[in-house]
């Protein structure tokens, strides 16, 4: 636990916590990290209303056009989070471990030309132009809840439309149970590739009714613009019912597969992060508590910490998935 002046001991801020594996394999690198005391820890330590960079808009020229979604669900009425905060504070360790590091570091990222691979179980593979993946649904504005692991979150509007549209084109076959999500691995455009914090590329995965429910979302776009470095670009996936590292960025390959596929975090820490990774308030991570978050950007670290819903709000709409499972074990 951490000690502070006016409060006196309290449990440690999830995000200063480097994640196991990490601190094992990169011990002289991540070691302070681990406690608190590096990097991360600096940055989660500051006020979050100073936490977040300038970061340049991408242009009037990148603007996408888009309808509010009608999908029951997708539109919540919270406050945004501030485009500063949700462009500047990010976890995506291909460009570093530090929040800070993706607005800065992602630079590097060249998102065009691009294309996304379809294999596996599907009777349509092939591989998408970007272009012409973004113009395959008419594009859609949703304003999702975010909910990281780390025990933060945020309320993001953005521009895609829903995954199913995609699984549908490409026609799965009887033997697809699954659909698995394959991220760039190019050292050159990702600096923190070099880092070996995971073994990369970043792979995540969804059970093929998590991917057709209207909800999940593949993501071109935020706040109204095409989708910055840092979030992701030029698509990633958001699946807004689960905490926020199930939805993989940068994609390059989605893959469809009959035997449910090991995770990235998964194959890391499988005792700390398992293949569902449902938002659930009543299932501890095993080194901090769910049940509460912190918003972004309200009144800085130490903002009164709100009550985190099951499901991060979307219980109604996916609950349904789950009957019958025990979300403790299938964790």
């Amino acid at each position: 636990m951490n000690y502070l002046p006016d409060r006196g001991f309290d449990h440690p801020v999830p995000s200063e916590i480097t994640p196991q594996r990490a601190y094992l394999n990169r011990r002289t690198w991540l070691q302070a990290l681990a406690a608190g005391g590096g990097a991360l820890g600096l940055w989660a330590a500051r006020d979050a209303r100073a936490a977040a960079p300038a970061v340049a808009r991408p242009g009037k020229l990148a603007a996408l056009p888009a309808v509010r979604s009608s999908v029951a669900g997708a539109v919540t009425m919270e406050k945004l989070t501030t485009y500063a905060h949700v462009t500047g504070y990010n976890n995506f360790y291909e460009f570093g471990t530090d929040k800070s590091d993706p607005a800065a570091n992602a630079g590097t990222l060249k998102p065009r030309p691009w294309t996304v691979q379809i294999e596996g179980e599907v009777k349509k593979p092939g591989t998408w132009d970007i272009d012409a993946l973004m113009k395959l649904a008419p594009m859609e504005e949703r304003i999702y809840r975010l909910r990281c692991v780390e025990g933060w979150s945020m309320v993001v509007p953005w521009l895609g439309w829903s995954l199913a549209e995609l699984v549908r084109r490409v026609e799965p076959t009887g033997n697809a149970k699954f659909v698995e999500f394959v991220t760039l691995d190019d050292p050159r455009q990702m600096p923190g590739l070099r880092s070996r914090v995971l073994d990369w590329p970043y792979v995540e995965a969804l059970r093929m009714d998590e991917a057709m429910h209207p909800l999940a979302m593949l993501v071109f776009g935020v706040y109204g613009e095409i989708l910055p470095n840092q979030n992701g670009a030029p698509v990633r996936l958001m699946v807004p019912w689960k905490y926020g590292f199930k939805s993989g960025k940068s994609i390059m390959k989605i893959r469809f597969v009959e035997k449910q596929p090991t995770t990235s975090w998964q194959a890391a820490i499988p005792q700390e992060y398992g293949f569902y990774s449902n938002v659930n308030p009543k299932v501890d991570h095993p080194r901090w508590s769910q049940a509460t978050e912190r918003r972004i950007g309200e009144d800085g670290l130490f903002a009164k910490k709100r009550q985190t819903l099951m499901f991060n709000g979307y219980e109604a709409q996916v609950g349904q998935l789950y009957a019958g499972m025990d979300l403790k074990k299938f964790y």
